[in-house]
């Protein structure tokens, strides 16, 4: 017996990297010991005293039981104080804060709130597939805002033709950007919050990497004026804290989007376990040496990356934020065939550009996700193939 899958499922585009994962799988029964810069999960572990207050609060009666939908006030308190500490943006913790189950569920659960079939919503491209995926669940309808190099990996509002930002319902952003890395200054920020305004639409900002920095601060999209009448912003301890397992994110910004996305939520998932909240407090409001820490390594990591591929003649810019590299690919390439070439003559896994949007043809992402020794070891083996 076959059952089919509803429209919305046969419309999610295809997963680009089965035949991808078809080789590597392969190439690991041939024997062939994979360096793997695929997967954006931090290989650095969970800080100790985080860990600690996870183990204290399990044993808590009162954390067995169901948490609040909205998440425990301590924790969008906790979640206050470290946006006025890091960005300099004032929250109310009762009206504008709001517990997620990592940012990629507030992120797909919003579009369920606020787009009618057939509406359109605008998703960056190269972009997480989230943005995209989610819209078409809602029955949205998605438009492709390019990210192009010469225009630094930011979107051309201007592009976007009258009568389709009109009908748009959310525009989805993501910076520090994830593939490109991208980033956005204060200048365009303003000027996409404006552009929301003037066009009614809601900007929803993904700013996950939004303290994987280096030499450089990145802003919140809620530091600019008029930013709380059209913002949701999403950020998560996965990537800041190493907890990408742990599944606990927030979304803050203006009180009725984020009340429109409490509703989905409180008629889909039952919340956060508090012992995990009780986990996010002390990461967020412990040393912030933790993050630069981090960041600390990430720098190594990248810097040996980077003159790496340089002196093989590879074209690749050093990034000022996330653990990514976006590396152009050689001529004669296009991003698939260069992952495979690198996987099949050098061992080394790369994510292909196409696989986040047409427009990441031309590129492929390296993850900083590996111990500085081992992206010297990818080094070595680069510099014996040829380019």
């Amino acid at each position: 017996m076959k059952f089919e899958v509803a429209e919305r499922i046969a419309k999610l585009p295809p997963y680009l990297f089965a035949e991808l994962d078809a080789m590597k799988k392969q190439k690991l029964e041939e024997g062939v010991k994979i360096i793997d810069f695929g997967v954006g999960d931090p290989d650095l572990p969970t800080p100790q005293h985080i860990v600690e207050a996870m183990k204290k609060a399990v044993e808590k009666e009162e954390n067995q039981k169901y948490p609040s939908y909205e998440g425990m006030l301590s924790f969008r308190q906790a979640v206050a104080e470290f946006y006025k500490r890091r960005k300099g943006v004032k929250l109310d913790a009762e009206k504008e804060v709001i517990t997620l189950i990592g940012s990629k569920e507030g992120i797909a659960h919003l579009p369920l709130a606020y787009v009618n079939p057939g509406d359109i919503v605008l998703v960056p491209d190269p972009g997480y597939p989230v943005y995209a995926s989610s819209t078409i669940l809602a029955e949205g309808k998605p438009y492709t805002m390019p990210l192009k190099k010469e225009n630094g990996f930011l979107p051309d509002l201007q592009a976007i033709p009258d009568d389709v930002a009109r009908k748009a319902k959310i525009m989805f952003l993501n910076y520090p950007n994830n593939p490109t890395t991208g980033v956005a200054e204060k200048d365009f920020i303003k000027e996409v919050v404006d552009f929301c305004r003037d066009n009614e639409i809601i900007l929803a900002h993904d700013a996950a990497y939004s303290e994987i920095t280096f030499d450089y601060k990145a802003k919140s999209f809620l530091e600019v004026d008029d930013a709380f009448e059209v913002v949701i912003e999403f950020n998560s301890l996965s990537k800041t804290y190493n907890m990408t397992g742990w599944r606990i994110a927030f979304a803050v910004g203006n009180p009725d989007i984020l009340a429109g996305l409490l509703k989905v939520k409180t008629n889909i998932d039952s919340g956060v376990f508090q012992a995990v909240q009780e986990a996010g407090i002390a990461a967020l409001t412990g040393s912030d040496e933790v993050i630069e820490k981090n960041n600390s390594i990430y720098k190594e990591r990248r810097d040996v990356l980077i003159e790496g591929l340089q002196n093989i003649g590879l074209n690749v810019e050093v990034p000022k934020a996330t653990f990514y590299v976006w590396c152009e690919v050689p001529e004669g390439y296009d991003s698939m065939t260069f992952t495979k070439k690198l996987l099949n003559e050098a061992g080394i896994l790369v994510t292909p550009g196409v696989g986040f949007g047409e427009y990441g043809e031309g590129f492929v992402r390296f993850a900083l996700t590996r111990d500085v020794s081992v992206i010297k070891e990818a080094v070595e083996r680069l510099q014996n193939i040829s380019i």
